[in-house]
């Protein structure tokens, strides 16, 4: 089921399209992270400012390594040790679809501990976009069953797994500088 489930969502991703699909954390809108047009459409379903970036989605650090300049040491010894998903905003990412990142020239990643993305990610060989399931000011939906109509009709294909799975737990974001500053953003 997983596999299919990968290559129906791959699909979609090499053709420019949006998926819905459950992650390490809440149930994603999701695209190509170096598609302008896809990250655009999200913006528009969502009904969101272009001016507030969304997070990205790798398999590993090798990935991770490859679309950002430079990731800080520091950066290796918080995710060894998170006790729970953790995104990181990095400087200057590389290789991206410029309205994805920040205006301040940072963009926030998270290695994915989830194996249908973790599969989805290795196979389509690019990271991929992961923001929350709804409208943009109203709450994050914690399961599948609470996702709005109109998202589900704005995507291309919603992902067949983890419908009845409950999640109450977001990730945590922390921002490291190249400068070595590291700021907590949520807990």
């Amino acid at each position: 089921m997983i596999d299919q489930e990968v290559n129906e969502a791959l699909q979609i991703l090499k053709q420019g399209g949006i998926i819905l699909y459950p992650t390490d954390t809440i149930w994603g809108i999701g695209c190509d992270a170096t598609n302008y047009n896809a990250i655009k459409r999200i913006y528009g379903l969502k009904q969101r400012e272009e001016s507030k970036s969304m997070i990205c989605l790798v398999s590993d650090f090798n990935m991770l390594n490859q679309y950002v300049e430079e990731v800080p040491e520091v950066a290796y010894d918080i995710l060894k040790y998170a006790n729970k998903p953790t995104t990181i905003i990095y400087d200057k990412p590389l290789h991206i679809a410029e309205n994805i990142v920040a205006n301040d020239n940072t963009l926030a990643i998270r290695i994915v501990n989830h194996s249908f993305c973790n599969q989805l990610i290795k196979k389509f060989k690019k990271p991929i976009v992961s923001t929350s399931a709804n409208i943009s000011n109203e709450p994050s939906p914690k399961s599948y069953s609470e996702i709005s109509q109109e998202i589900l009709k704005g995507v291309d294909y919603v992902v067949n797994l983890d419908r009845k799975k409950k999640s109450t737990k977001a990730s945590s974001i922390i921002k490291l500088s190249s400068d070595g500053l590291v700021k907590v953003i949520r807990k």
